[in-house]
Parts: structure tokens; sequence; C-alpha cells
């Protein structure tokens, strides 16, 4: 997931990734260099966060209830 630590947005999807016991990385857009490049290639937008999936899709700006049906259809919980 492609986020940062001021996101209001990328705190409630990493939160309900960890309750949902989803394994997942974050690649904090501020910090890492070329970061927020790869985030706006991936998405072909400047939000965030950006989701990365194992299957190769993504959500941008997801809410609670689009990524739990994302990770449901992947079996991921």
């Amino acid at each position: 997931m492609y986020g940062a630590d001021w996101c209001r947005d990328c705190r409630r999807a990493e939160a309900l990734l960890t309750r949902m016991g989803v394994d997942w990385v974050k690649v904090d857009v501020e910090a890492v260099a070329h970061a927020a490049a790869e985030a706006q290639s991936i998405s072909g937008r400047m939000n965030i966060p950006v989701v990365v999936f194992p299957d190769g899709t993504h959500q941008v700006e997801p809410s609670d209830a689009e990524l739990t049906a994302k990770l449901q259809e992947l079996g991921a919980v």
C-alpha cells in the first residue's frame, strides 16, 4: 500500500488491513524516493492510498466496504 502518515484515508485503510489480519507492506510516499511517482504510475492519479493486490489490480482511496470486498474476493480474509 502506498500512503503517508498524514493521510487519514491511509490510516483508515491500514487499520482495516491490520484488523483483518492481512499481511501488507506500507510504502511511504514521503520517505521512499520515487514512491509517489510509482503510486501515480500505478493508479494514474495523485491520490493515496493506492492499495496494490497480489492479482495485479489496485484500488485508490478505497472505502472500507470496497477494500473488504476485494480482500474477500482474493480469499485474503
